[in-house]
């Protein structure tokens, strides 16, 4: 018996559909979940990681992590551990088959709608087919459920009467599933060090410029900057690598162009070899952020 009759994978922050699943349901309380799910896609960066809204013959369920969140329409027997299971798994089908600029320059509904081949085949896999290893994913996801309880939504949340918000979304601080980074190598490790050496350096070559200069020349506040600057850009550098964070590509161009360009206007106070260790350091961090990506889904959906 089908339980997941529709899924949709959308963009957090403008509810963008960017692929979805060819459905051949069409009773009036279908669609009616169709439009609701469309309402609720547009409000999604309002919400939590997972979401659920009941009703009585149907369901939707939906999971976010960055810029990507998939949503389903599935029949209320369905187990939230299931429909949650499912999700988690399209979300690693698409992100590994679409980058993040791909997506973020996506202009058009349904850019990627061949994407839907995969997003059916997950779903008959989920429908009609059992086995040990989704049973051991379903139990994994039905403990997170226990310490991280999805936000519930109400049907009002999700009306669309008029195609305006109704405004009494409740807002929850339940955080984001944990996606897990790769581990940290050794040559990540000294380019850690490295950085944070750096934006030590900085930070006090700069506090020592502001304490005897900015009341009696304000001329050096242009190089106080310059090394205030990069201080904030190799600290960020540091969360990068730590932390996965969505449109990581372009933070990464971004510090490292403050960086370069604070060392090059502080030629005269550093010399070459102090300036290209500087940018050295900075170019072998940003390797590194974009280098180390999100652990291989484990194969424990049996998809």
């Amino acid at each position: 018996m089908s339980m997941i009759f529709f899924a949709c994978v959308v963009r957090v922050r403008d509810g963008l559909p960017l692929s979805a699943s060819t459905d051949f349901y069409h009773t009036q309380d279908f669609l009616e979940w169709r439009r609701r799910l469309k309402s609720l896609a547009l409000r999604l960066a309002q919400y939590p990681g997972r979401g659920s809204a009941e009703g009585c013959d149907f369901s939707i369920h939906f999971s976010s992590f960055g810029d990507v969140a998939c949503m389903a329409i599935c029949s209320c027997q369905c187990p939230a551990a299931m429909a949650f299971c499912f999700l988690e798994t399209l979300w690693w089908e698409f992100t590994a088959s679409y980058d993040t600029t791909c997506i973020g320059l996506a202009s058009r509904p349904y850019a990627f709608l061949e994407f839907d081949s995969i997003i059916q085949k997950v779903k008959w896999h989920f429908n009609y087919v059992s086995s040990s290893h989704m049973e051991t994913s379903l139990e994994k996801i039905q403990e997170e459920l226990k310490l991280q309880p999805p936000v519930v939504l109400t049907l009002e949340d999700t009306d669309v009467a008029n195609g305006v918000m109704n405004g009494h979304t409740p807002m929850h601080l339940e955080p984001a599933p944990n996606f897990r980074m790769e581990p940290v190598t050794a040559l990540g490790i000294l380019s850690l060090i490295l950085n944070i050496m750096c934006a030590a350096l900085n930070l006090i070559r700069g506090v020592h410029l502001a304490e005897h200069s900015l009341q009696v020349a304000h001329e050096e506040i242009g190089n106080i900057l310059a090394f205030l600057v990069p201080f904030v850009a190799c600290i960020f550098q540091c969360y990068l690598y730590l932390f996965y964070s969505p449109a990581r590509t372009m933070k990464v161009v971004l510090m490292l162009l403050f960086i370069c360009l604070g060392n090059m206007y502080l030629h005269g106070l550093r010399n070459l070899w102090q300036i290209l260790f500087h940018i050295g350091v900075a170019f072998l961090s940003s390797y590194q952020i974009l280098t180390r990506q999100l652990q291989e889904k484990q194969s424990d959906c049996g998809v």
